[in-house]
């Protein structure tokens, strides 16, 4: 079976174009996630590796898509293939159903967090820059509307415990926690 995971790193992000090539290569199964890479804790990787059986063939657009370092990468390959399941990134034209394959997703995976790490080091030099001209000013405060006062509120009074106030506010844990303690409502 060919089975297709799509990832986007964020709710706003659109995987029409993902699905159309999934589409387009006879895919019988998509899962999507609309998470960031940083780590396998996606649900729909999960259940991706939970149903992936012997023969079947998981399909990705990037590397990238499936994994952003090579310790996962190569961790999610190692599952797979105990699985005897073989693994397609179209973009990068790689099939682990040959050992030339295998190699090249390797040295691909190596390439990749190389890349992401230098982007990392230069945006955090960027920012050391734009702090010390006086320019950058940080992630600008998120607009709370009406709705979202009142959903705080609810929790404050006991109402609505920290997860459920989160999941209605539509915001990061890490958003409702610091718009908690700086006290913004």
């Amino acid at each position: 079976m060919k089975i297709g995971y799509v990832r986007v790193s964020t709710a706003e992000q659109n995987t029409a174009r993902q699905e159309e090539m999934m589409l387009s290569l006879g895919v019988e199964k998509v899962y999507i996630d609309k998470a960031s890479g940083k780590n396998m804790q996606r649900p729909q990787l999960q259940e991706l590796l939970s149903f992936a059986r012997c023969g079947d063939v998981v399909i990705v657009d990037s590397i990238s898509r499936f994994a952003r370092n090579t310790k996962d990468l190569l961790e999610l390959m190692e599952i797979l293939e105990s699985r005897q399941v073989s693994f397609i990134s179209k973009k990068e034209a790689i099939d682990t159903a040959t050992p030339t394959g295998k190699f090249m997703l390797t040295v691909f995976a190596a390439v990749a967090e190389l890349e992401r790490e230098y982007l990392l080091q230069r945006q955090r030099e960027g920012i050391e820059i734009a702090k010390r001209a006086g320019k950058y000013k940080g992630k600008p405060p998120i607009a709370l509307t009406a709705e979202m006062q009142a959903i705080f509120r609810r929790y404050l009074s006991g109402e609505l415990i920290a997860a459920q106030a989160i999941r209605q506010m539509q915001i990061s844990k890490s958003t409702f926690y610091r718009l908690l303690r700086e006290k913004r409502i």
